[in-house]
């Protein structure tokens, strides 16, 4: 025993050597590991499916801008016999699923180039001078290829504001993002045979460094599509999808105002899959309009609420509907009390036509209608329930917006609004202005809340019918609303100059 420890005394510092060895050849086994192990992914416009620029629909502004871009690539000697210059690059920028990557790959496609692509993220790693490196290698290797378009997806996760920090996952992007300004600044001498185009969902997260003229030179705007822009990306994800006669493109692409090319995309996929499950040949209107149910509020769920409970939700979402129809808005598409995702029930609408601005009034009619369901639990049962917690949150979040962003607010001192704007997150702005917003936005909550009341107990027939319909059928669509709405004489309110509000009698509702 006394030998064995012996020889293991003798031979420790062996043993630590040995060991301390190991894990230097691991690290530089890790440090070895560089970037050219991850060759980022390359597309060539002649192999595979390249996509056709017939094939982006829905943003025809985004395309207008990029196809000189594709032509530059194409014929760059028709330009400079000109003089003119080619982008150094340009930024995509707008919502997720508005089709930028699609349209990057279409500019390469038409222009007939090579298609390199890489994430923002890939860039940022662990070890300082990694990311860097990638992007040299890539830039590399789109030049070796003669023309060619390197698109750069989520280039805010590499291109944010730099902060100037030592730890080392700042410093590891601020190098790469460091590296990726050199890059584009050396792209003088190609002359326009290699264009950046990158892709951002957060543009006022990006350094400004990224943006001045010479760098990103052009930046493009791919909002969601218009009406007429989503019938064609419907139309275009309708191909080789059989659909029943009673399904109106036209239609749906009205009443989907705000959503993307992938929603709308997503939208008949999980169609024609509820087609499919209900044993169906062709998708139905009926199919489509559950698909954009669920997209929206989310799926049925298998609740089971108690008889107080349905009249509550009842009441709550025929104050909701009856609101809308009385203020004038968006006609109510859908009244439902079947639980669907966090939802105990709702109401759904569809905008006649897209609007790009609201006026003050309009944006007051939309809290009135947002606390019809709190105004009628408390004019029917005298009390207020927990349910109205989003109804709540958003009607906070359009008061704070019309008082400190849009200069709506109603002025403390009862003169009208204020036609400045008040941001309650700038640092400059002090302790009491901030209370002077929230003051007049709790003002603006409050006018609203007692309107819809008021409105409410005119109405109070047509609030118990919508809510006992309800209960009986548990979804009402817009012919059956209609037909109620049709049965009352609908009362507003009109606004009196010092006699406070009076009611007016509207002309009796009509079914077509």
């Amino acid at each position: 025993m006394e030998s064995v420890q012996e020889w293991f005394f003798d031979w420790y510092p062996v043993f630590g050597v040995v060991f301390m060895a190991m894990l230097l050849l691991v690290f530089l086994r890790l440090m070895r590991t560089t970037v050219g192990s991850t060759k980022p992914e390359t597309v060539k416009a002649s192999k595979g499916r390249p996509v056709a620029w017939e094939e982006v629909q829905g943003v025809d502004a985004a395309k207008d801008e990029l196809m000189d871009v594709a032509e530059w690539l194409r014929e760059p000697e028709r330009f400079k016999a000109l003089g003119a210059q080619a982008p150094r690059g340009v930024l995509l920028y707008g919502p997720p699923g508005t089709g930028k990557t699609m349209l990057a790959r279409a500019v390469a496609a038409q222009a007939g180039v090579d298609f390199f692509a890489a994430s923002g993220s890939s860039f940022v790693e662990m070890f300082v001078g990694r990311g860097a490196a990638r992007i040299r290698r890539l830039f590399k290797e789109a030049r070796k290829s003669g023309r060619a378009v390197i698109f750069i997806d989520e280039l805010d996760a590499v291109g944010g504001h730099r902060s100037g920090g030592g730890d080392g996952g700042t410093s590891e992007r601020e190098q790469a993002l460091n590296q990726l300004l050199v890059e584009l600044d050396g792209f003088e001498k190609e002359n326009g045979t290699v264009i950046v185009i990158a892709a951002s969902n957060n543009v006022d997260k990006l350094d400004k460094a990224l943006l001045r003229p010479g760098r990103f030179d052009r930046q493009v705007l791919v909002a969601p599509p218009s009406a007429a822009g989503r019938e064609a990306i419907l139309r275009a994800h309708a191909v080789g999808k059989p659909l029943a006669a009673d399904l109106d493109l036209t239609d749906v692409a009205r009443k989907t105002t705000g959503m993307t090319g992938a929603q709308l995309a997503n939208a008949l996929n999980e169609a024609a899959i509820i087609a499919g499950r209900a044993g169906k040949h062709q998708i139905h209107r009926e199919e489509v309009d559950e698909a954009l149910l669920r997209q929206s509020v989310g799926s049925q769920q298998a609740r089971r609420l108690s008889l107080k409970e349905r009249r509550i939700v009842a009441y709550h979402e025929a104050g909701h509907a009856l609101c809308r129809k009385l203020l004038g808005l968006d006609p109510p598409e859908i009244l439902s009390i079947v639980p669907r995702g966090p939802a105990l029930g709702f109401v759904g609408h569809s905008p006649q036509e897209d609007s790009y601005l609201k006026s003050r009034d309009e944006l007051v009619d939309e809290v009135v209608t947002l606390l019809g369901g709190r105004a009628a639990e408390e004019e029917v049962f005298g009390e207020s329930y927990s349910g109205a917690v989003d109804d709540l949150a958003r009607v906070h979040l359009v008061c704070k917006q019309m008082v400190g962003e849009f200069g709506m607010g109603v002025a403390l001192d009862h003169d009208g609004p204020p036609p400045i704007a008040m941001p309650t997150g700038d640092y400059a702005v002090s302790d009491s202005t901030r209370r002077d917003v929230d003051l007049a936005a709790m003002t603006l909550a409050r006018e609203a809340y007692r309107r819809s009341r008021a409105l409410l107990t005119a109405n109070r027939e047509c609030l118990d019918d919508l809510a006992e319909q309800a209960l009986t059928r548990e979804t009402l669509t817009r012919e059956e609303l209609d037909e109620i709405f049709s049965r009352h004489t609908l009362r507003g309110l009109v606004d009196q100059k010092g006699s406070g509000p009076a009611l007016v009698a509207m002309s009796r509702l009509r079914h077509p």
